[in-house]
Order: structure tokens, then C-alpha cells, then sequence
């Protein structure tokens, strides 16, 4: 079965949960933007047609999430809604050229897929690693709020080597209270801890941020190791919720990265405009996430 005619088929089933989900919204409040059901609308336009809201940039040259396909790989949610809950049980497969489930992934920072969900206001930010079944779908609880959900899977497919982030939509019904983002700042503090961030995100050129953990004051050197380095950055655009890479820095000897207090990333900004990073570390056995918002400005075009 290739693979329009296998989304097909999930869209009928789609079609059937969503209605049961508006009536559902309905009677205890509206989800907030409609979700996009990446299945359904792959139906008829195949691959080349999962470019969401991005544009010219979701073809490939800027940033991931943007797209539910690339390459002719697609991320097929199992259900485009699902229940409000503290472990709300998430199932998608990733569909290669093929039409089937791909289950041959290069690993990446200790694992095979990166599973992170944020509620559209930037939001209830969860990364979670599903476990991948012998019937090749992925499977993990995730922390639901009602409101419109992004989901984005990171992975690279053994078959070409290539890493990709494809982006879905879920609906969780229920009454939707977007809450505002927080005002830019260098600070977060989170569980007792004060992360800095020190850099500057420039749009359409690499830029290094440093992140520096402290405790009660006291800078923490001894930070653990979180899927293969001492932090985990991701970072969201505002909006659109396009998901740029984000690469740790290593230190330009060859030595191992000291176990904090700094920790160093490099990323691009595709555009000026609010983003919202999220720093996963882990210290005393424990994984917490520090969120910054970040203000990115343009730069003045000059006439000759």
C-alpha cells in the first residue's frame, strides 16, 4: 500500500474521532485554532503538499516542524485529537517513501526519535522519548492541557542518513485559556535553580549562546549527562512554532565539555521575531527545563 492510500485509509478513522471530538468541545468549551489533520490532507496532495503555514521555507532550506512530510517521510498520527489528562496515551507511526512504518533509525544523543510536544501558546513543553512497538508505532504518554497541540518528531532514518523534524497537530478538547508569553529575559529559574543565558540570536547567520547553571548561588559543576551532553536546547518561533536546530559546542581542544556551570550551543534564527528556548539539564539524578523567551531583532537595510 502506498503511502496517499495507507493516509487515506487513517483519514476515514480520523474523520470519525474528530467529529466525536467537536462534540465533545462543544459542550465544555472551545480547543482554539483548528488543528491541521496532516493525514487527511496528505490524502490527496501526497508529499509534496505537507507544507503547513512555513512557505518556502518548510521545503527544506529552513527551519523543521514545519512540514508532516519531507523527503517522503510522514509523520501519521494515530488520532488528530485526543483527551485532556496528566498521561494522556500518544501512538503515531513515521511513514517512509514506501508507504510503511520506518523502524531502522540512526540513533541521535542516545536515542532513535525525539518526541516534543508544546501547546500552540508555547506552553506545557514536554520531551519525551516513545518506545517504538514491533508494529512499528511509536507510543508515549504525554501531559495534556485542552487547546491545539504541536507535536514534533526529530529522527534520522537509517536509510538515507538524513535528519529530519516533521511537526503535526492535535486537538485536545476542553476549555482553552491561552496564556501570554513571558516578557524576554536572560533569567529562568526553575526548581531552585538560576539558568543565564548569555548570547545573542542573530537572524540568518549561526549564533552561540552559553547557558551558566547555578544553585543557591553557587555555580553547578556537576551537571549529568542528558542524551549524550551535559544540556538539551530547543528552540520554537513564535507563531508558526518552526523548530530550529540546535547543536551543542564542543570545546575547540578536543576535550570532553567540563560538567557545567556553562554549557554551549550554536543555532541559527531564520527571521527576526520571538522565540521561546527551552534548556533540559539534569543534576541530582532529576531532568528539569529552564524557558527563556528571546526577543530576535532585524537588521536595517542600508541603501547604497
Amino acid at each position: 500500500m502506498n503511502t496517499p492510500t495507507r493516509i487515506a485509509a487513517f483519514a476515514l478513522g480520523l474523520a470519525a474521532t474528530f467529529a466525536a471530538a467537536v462534540g465533545v468541545g462543544a459542550a465544555v468549551g472551545p480547543v482554539g485554532t483548528a488543528p491541521e489533520t496532516s493525514m487527511a490532507g496528505h490524502a490527496e496532495g501526497g508529499h509534496d503538499a505537507g507544507h503547513d503555514e512555513a512557505g518556502a521555507e518548510a521545503a527544506g532550506t529552513g527551519p523543521g516542524g514545519l512540514q508532516v512530510s519531507d523527503g517522503g517521510y510522514t509523520l501519521a498520527l494515530a488520532a488528530g485529537t485526543a483527551p485532556a489528562g496528566p498521561a494522556t496515551p500518544i501512538a503515531f507511526e513515521v511513514l517512509g517513501p514506501d508507504g510503511h512504518a520506518v523502524t531502522d533509525y540512526d540513533r541521535d544523543h542516545d536515542v532513535d526519535l525525539h518526541l516534543i510536544a508544546v501547546r500552540r501558546d508555547l506552553t506545557g513543553y514536554q520531551h519525551v522519548h516513545p518506545e517504538l512497538g514491533a508494529d512499528g508505532v511509536w507510543r508515549a504518554p504525554l501531559a495534556l492541557d485542552p487547546g491545539t497541540w504541536r507535536l514534533f518528531a526529530d529522527f534520522t532514518p537509517a536509510a538515507d542518513g538524513t535528519s529530519r523534524t516533521l511537526g503535526a497537530d492535535l486537538a485536545v478538547a476542553g476549555a482553552y485559556e491561552p496564556r501570554p508569553l513571558p516578557a524576554p529575559s536572560a533569567v529562568a529559574e526553575v526548581d531552585g535553580y538560576t539558568v543565564v543565558l548569555d548570547g545573542e540570536l542573530t537572524p540568518g547567520a549561526e549564533s552561540e549562546l552559553t547557558l551558566a547553571v547555578s544553585r543557591d548561588g553557587v555555580p553547578v559543576t556537576d551537571l549529568q549527562p542528558y542524551l549524550g551532553a551535559y544540556g538539551h536546547l530547543v528552540a520554537l518561533r513564535e507563531g508558526d512554532l518552526a523548530y530550529l536546530h540546535v547543536h551543542p559546542v564542543e570545546p575547540s581542544d578536543g576535550r570532553q565539555p567540563a560538567p557545567g556551570p556553562h554549557i554551549r550551543f550554536a543555532t541559527t534564527a531564520p527571521t527576526a521575531g520571538t522565540y521561546r528556548l527551552f534548556l533540559d539539564f539534569r543534576h541530582g539524578d532529576v531532568v528539569r527545563t529552564a524557558a527563556f523567551t528571546v526577543s530576535v531583532e532585524g537588521h536595517e537595510e542600508h541603501g547604497s
